[in-house]
C-alpha cells in the first residue's frame, strides 16, 4: 500500500513536470536547454572514462572538480536561469561519481549478498543506491535534485555501489551482455557481449556489483551471478524514482577502459535523450610501410638486427609474389582496404639486381585497385639531421640536415614513378621512412628546417607522424601531420619466432622502452610497440606469438578504435611476408569489432586525407568550444547551434532529424548506430545550424 501511494505520487509529480519541462515548441513556457553536460568530477577512473568520450567526440561539458579548492558551488544560479523570459537549463545532462555506499564489497574477495528471497527488499537492490554525489554538500545535492526534477534532466551515476548487491567482486575475464531492454534502448548499436579484461591475473582490475532488476529499475547490461548459472544481475540500468531518471553503472576502477568505451556511446545518448553536439564514428586504417622494399632481418641468435655491428649477415625480409597475391585475397575476403606506403626506387633497385625481374612489384601493380597507395619517398632515404663532428659547434658538432632539394626529389620521383604505373597515388599525402625529417628526441630535437620548404614545393598537405612522439596534429609548412599508432610488429620480423624473440629481448628481460615500437632498420618509431602496451612484459617470455602476443596487441588497437581515435595504425611490409604475422592480429581486431557491434555501426576504413581532415575539424571545433564561441540549445523540437564562420559542427540526433536551410532541408550527417551522426555547416542565410527533431 505504501509502495502504491509512493508510485502514484511519483507519477503525479512526473505528469506535472512533463507540462513544465517538455511541452511542444509553440508553448511560451517551453524551457531552453543548453546542449552541454555537467560533470561532477571526483578524479576517479569511472568519471574520467565518460569525460574521455565526451572530449573525443566533441560534446561540450563543464567539469566541477570536487578536489579543487575554491571550486564553483552548485546552486540554482549555477544550474538554471532565464533567457528572454524563458526558463533556461544550463546543462542537458549530469554525470556524477556515484554513491559511496556498499564500498565494503571492494575490499578484496567476492561477496554474495543474495538472500535468495526473490522479491522484497533485495529485489530493489539497485534502487537502494544513494541519490547524492559524494563530495557535494546537502545544499548542493538538493539543488541538483531539484534542477533535474524541474527540467527533466537525466543523471548518470558513473560508479554506484548498491547497499544490497546480489554479488560483488572482480569482473576480470568475465563477459557481461546487453539485455533486450538495453538493445531496444540506448545500447542498440551493440550485438550483446561486453567483455572485461584480465590484463594481470595477479591483481583484481575491474570490480562490480550485480543487482537484481525490478520495481523502478530496468536492467540494460547484466552478467551471470557466479555459482548460480541461471541467475543474472544488472551492471548498468535505469532507475526511475522520486521524479528523476538516473542511469546507474555498478562497476568501476577499470584496469582498462574497453568496457566503458563500448558503453560510453549509449550512456551519452541516454543522458542527452539522443540529441547532443559531438559525432562518433569508429574507424580503422592500416598503413603498410616499406612496400616494394625490404627490411633488415632480426637475428634471433645475436639478439640484434642484421647489418648492425657484430650482428650476422642474414637475408632481408621482402614480400614475395605469393605474399602479394595473399594480401589481395585477404583484403577482398575481409572487405578491408590496406594502405600501401610504397617506394619505387626500391623496386627499381631490385630489378637491377635480379636481371630486370620483380614478380612482387608486378603482382602488386596488377592488383593496384585493391589498395590505396601512399608516397613513401623514392629510396626510403633518411630525411632528418645528424650531428657532424667535423663542423664544430656545441654537443659534438652542428647538425647536418638533408637539403630541401634532396627531400623534394625523393617526393617527386616517387610520385612520378607511381603515376607512370597508374597507381592511384595522391601527391598531397606523404609518409617518410621512420618519420624521418620530423623531430625525434633525443637524436633530433627539432624538425629538419628544410622539410617544410620541400613539402611546400611538392604540394604535400598530409604528413605521417609518430603518435608516440607527436600525439597532436600540427602544421609543418603547408602540411598537417597525421599521427600514427604502431601495431607493435617489428620491421625485421617475417617469422612468428622472430617477432616473439625480438619482443622478449626488448621487453621480457626489462630492456627497451615499453612505450616505443621498433621501426625500419631497428629504429624505434611507434607507440605501444610492446605488442599492445601490455603492462606485464615478462609474461610472454618463451610463449607463442598467436596465443600471447596477438591478444593484447589487438585489444590495444581496438581500444584506439573505440576511443574513438581516428589516427591510423601502421606495420611493415615484412609483416606481410613469410609467416604473414600481421594477419592474425588484423583478423583479431576486425573479428572482435564485428562480434561487438551491429551492422548498423560499421567500421570505417578511411584514407589519410580523410583522417587528417577529421583531426583538423575536431581541433577547430574543440578550440571554438574551449574559447566559448559556441552557443547551442534546444527548445522543444528545435535545436539551434551558432559557431564561428566556416566551423563544422558535429551533431548526433534521432533518425529522421532534418536540418533547416533557407531553401529546403536535409538530414544532418549520415545514418550510424541508429542515429543521424555527422558534421555539418551552418546555413549561411540563417547563420546557424537549425535542426528539427522528429
Amino acid at each position: 500500500m505504501v509502495r502504491s501511494r509512493r508510485v502514484a505520487a511519483a507519477c503525479a509529480i512526473a505528469a506535472a513536470l512533463a507540462f513544465v519541462a517538455v511541452p511542444n515548441g509553440r508553448t511560451a513556457g517551453t524551457p531552453r536547454v543548453d546542449l552541454a553536460v555537467l560533470v561532477i568530477d571526483d578524479g576517479g577512473e569511472p568519471v574520467a572514462a565518460i569525460t574521455e568520450h565526451l572530449a573525443a567526440i566533441g560534446t561540450p561539458f563543464t567539469a566541477v572538480r570536487l578536489r579543487d579548492e575554491g571550486r564553483r558551488r552548485i546552486d540554482d544560479g549555477f544550474l538554471a536561469g532565464r533567457d528572454d523570459g524563458r526558463p533556461r537549463a544550463r546543462y542537458q545532462a549530469v554525470v556524477v561519481p556515484g554513491s559511496a555506499a556498499g564500498e565494503r564489497a571492494d575490499s578484496g574477495d567476492d561477496v554474495g549478498a543474495d538472500s535468495g528471497g526473490g522479491a522484497g527488499a533485495d529485489s530493489r537492490g539497485a534502487a537502494r543506491v544513494r541519490a547524492d554525489a559524494p563530495g557535494l554538500g546537502p545544499a548542493e545535492t538538493a539543488a541538483l535534485a531539484a534542477y533535474e526534477r524541474r527540467f527533466g534532466i537525466r543523471q548518470v551515476d558513473a560508479y554506484a555501489a548498491p547497499v544490497a548487491p546480489v554479488w560483488s567482486g572482480s569482473l576480470d575475464g568475465r563477459t557481461a551482455r546487453v539485455t533486450p531492454a538495453g538493445r531496444a534502448g540506448p545500447f542498440g548499436y551493440l550485438r550483446g557481449p561486453v567483455p572485461f579484461a584480465d590484463l594481470d591475473p595477479r591483481a583484481a582490475e575491474t570490480r562490480g556489483h550485480l543487482v537484481r532488476p525490478g520495481g523502478d529499475f530496468t536492467s540494460y547490461v547484466d552478467a551471470a551471478v557466479p555459482g548460480r548459472p541461471r541467475a543474472r544481475g544488472a551492471l548498468v540500468g535505469e532507475y526511475a524514482d522520486d521524479g528523476r531518471r538516473r542511469l546507474v553503472v555498478t562497476f568501476g576502477h577499470p584496469g582498462d577502459r574497453l568496457a566503458y568505451r563500448l558503453l560510453a556511446r549509449g550512456i551519452v545518448d541516454w543522458a542527452t535523450k539522443g540529441v547532443h553536439l559531438g559525432a562518433a564514428r569508429y574507424g580503422f586504417a592500416v598503413q603498410v610501410d616499406g612496400v616494394l622494399g625490404s627490411d633488415a632481418r632480426w637475428d634471433r641468435d645475436g639478439d640484434c638486427t642484421s647489418g648492425a655491428p657484430g650482428c650476422a649477415e642474414l637475408p632481408p625480409v621482402r614480400m614475395s609474389r605469393a605474399d602479394a597475391a595473399y594480401a589481395r585475397e585477404w583484403s577482398a575476403d575481409r572487405d578491408f582496404t590496406l594502405d600501401l606506403v610504397y617506394s619505387g626506387g626500391a623496386a627499381d633497385r631490385h630489378r637491377r639486381e635480379h636481371g630486370g625481374a620483380d614478380a612482387t612489384a608486378d603482382r602488386l601493380i596488377t592488383d593496384r585497385e585493391a589498395y590505396r597507395w601512399i608516397n613513401g619517398t623514392y629510396d626510403r632515404a633518411a630525411l632528418g639531421c645528424v650531428a657532424d663532428p667535423g663542423r664544430g659547434g656545441a654537443g659534438g658538432g652542428a647538425p647536418r640536415c638533408a637539403p630541401e632539394e634532396r627531400i623534394a626529389r625523393q617526393i617527386e620521383d616517387n610520385v612520378d614513378w607511381g603515376h607512370a604505373r597508374n597507381l592511384p597515388v595522391h601527391r598531397d599525402e606523404l609518409v617518410t621512412a621512420g618519420h624521418s625529417g620530423l623531430a625525434a628526441p633525443p637524436r633530433q630535437q627539432l624538425d629538419n628546417p628544410n622539410l617544410a620548404a620541400a613539402l611546400g614545393t611538392t604540394g604535400v598537405r598530409w604528413l605521417a607522424s609518430d603518435r608516440a612522439r607527436d600525439p597532436l596534429q600540427r602544421r609543418v609548412g603547408t602540411a598537417l601531420t597525421v599521427p600514427r599508432y604502431a601495431l607493435g610488429l617489428f620491421a625485421g620480423a617475417g617469422r612468428e619466432g622472430e617477432q616473439a624473440d625480438a619482443y622478449e629481448h626488448r621487453y621480457g628481460g626489462g630492456g627497451g622502452d615499453p612505450q616505443a615500437g621498433v621501426g625500419a632498420a631497428g629504429s624505434r618509431d611507434g607507440e605501444d610497440g610492446r605488442a599492445g602496451g601490455d603492462r606485464c612484459g615478462d609474461r610472454h617470455a618463451g610463449s607463442g606469438y598467436r596465443s600471447s602476443l596477438v591478444p593484447p596487441a589487438a585489444r590495444t588497437a581496438l581500444g584506439h578504435v573505440l576511443a574513438p581515435d581516428p589516427s591510423p595504425h601502421y606495420l611493415h611490409q615484412s609483416n606481410l611476408a613469410e609467416d604473414r604475422i600481421a594477419y592474425p592480429l588484423l583478423d583479431r581486431v576486425l573479428a572482435d569489432y564485428r562480434r561487438l557491434f551491429t551492422a548498423a555501426t560499421p567500421l570505417d576504413n578511411p584514407r589519410p586525407r580523410a583522417i587528417a581532415r577529421d583531426l583538423r575539424r575536431r581541433a577547430v571545433w574543440a578550440k571554438a568550444v574551449r574559447d566559448g564561441d559556441v552557443t547551442a540549445y534546444r527548445v522543444g523540437r528545435t535545436v539551434t547551434v551558432r559557431a564561428p564562420a566556416r566551423t563544422e559542427v558535429p551533431v548526433s540526433a534521432p533518425a529522421g532529424t532534418r536540418q533547416r536551410f533557407a531553401r529546403g532541408g536535409a538530414e544532418p550527417g549520415r545514418p550510424y548506430a541508429g542515429r543521424a551522426v555527422g558534421w555539418t555547416y551552418a546555413d549561411p542565410v540563417r547563420g546557424a545550424v537549425v535542426l528539427r527533431l522528429p
